[in-house]
């Protein structure tokens, strides 16, 4: 049985709607819900932090864009584990992004994929050197700049995945459509020839498993990635 608690008294700081969301945050916790456990009803919810109906459902759908919680149809809000999704689909809305943002997120992705050098030596397989190889070979034969990112994308992930942080991976997938934006940007101005090449001397220094030429070619790869920020963020 879930504690349904005593109202609690809201504070002056912000709008009805953040204040609620904090509360219905601090509910969760201080409750122990975990996945699949419901939340009261919005009605419940109303009465307990003394709010109206408008303003429950706005804190619920705010929510719900946190991927913190699901509303199903006669069950209500219940707890989920969204947020990596819900993160991908913010960023997935964004359509201004500075040149500033891109550069932070291509520093991000040099100290990750350059830093995974020894967890990726020890875990690659000739089956993922295989996988790596038909990626970067469809690269060439992509009919647009688009499906170019996309794979473009899959091969830098799939390093990562092979190199078995989870935690990292969900990470750099959340970034996904910034990151195949600036892609995109590159194939646009250097055409698709560029990137096979480059990922075809990352593949050749991750076969002879030549740690120095790995992190050399895979930093010289941002550093050719830096060239279409502009670009890619619209700033001139």
């Amino acid at each position: 049985m879930i504690k349904r608690d005593a109202k609690v008294k809201k504070t002056t700081d912000g709008s009805a709607v953040d204040v609620l969301v904090q509360q219905i945050k601090s509910y969760i916790q201080e409750n122990q819900l975990g996945l699949g456990d419901s939340l009261p009803s919005e009605r419940e919810l109303g009465e307990m932090y003394d709010s109206a109906r408008n303003t429950v459902r706005e804190a619920i759908r705010i929510l719900k864009a946190y991927g913190v919680v699901d509303v199903r149809p006669k069950v209500g809000a219940v707890i989920v584990n969204r947020h990596m999704d819900a993160v991908l689909d913010l960023f997935s809305f964004q359509l201004t992004i500075s040149s500033e943002t891109f550069k932070d997120i291509q520093g991000f992705r040099r100290l990750i994929e350059v830093g995974s050098v020894d967890q990726l030596f020890s875990r690659v397989t000739d089956t993922d050197l295989g996988e790596l190889t038909r990626i970067n070979s469809a690269i060439l034969h992509a009919k647009s700049a688009e499906e170019a990112g996309k794979l473009d994308f899959e091969f830098h992930s799939t390093l990562l995945r092979i190199a078995g942080n989870e935690t990292v991976l969900s990470i750099y997938n959340t970034m996904m459509p910034i990151i195949t934006r600036l892609m995109e940007t590159g194939k646009h101005t250097d055409g698709l020839e560029k990137t096979y090449e480059q990922h075809s001397r990352i593949l050749d220094a991750l076969h002879r498993r030549d740690r120095l030429a790995f992190q050399y070619q895979v930093s010289e790869h941002m550093d050719q990635g830096l060239r279409y920020i502009d670009g890619a963020s619209g700033e001139k």
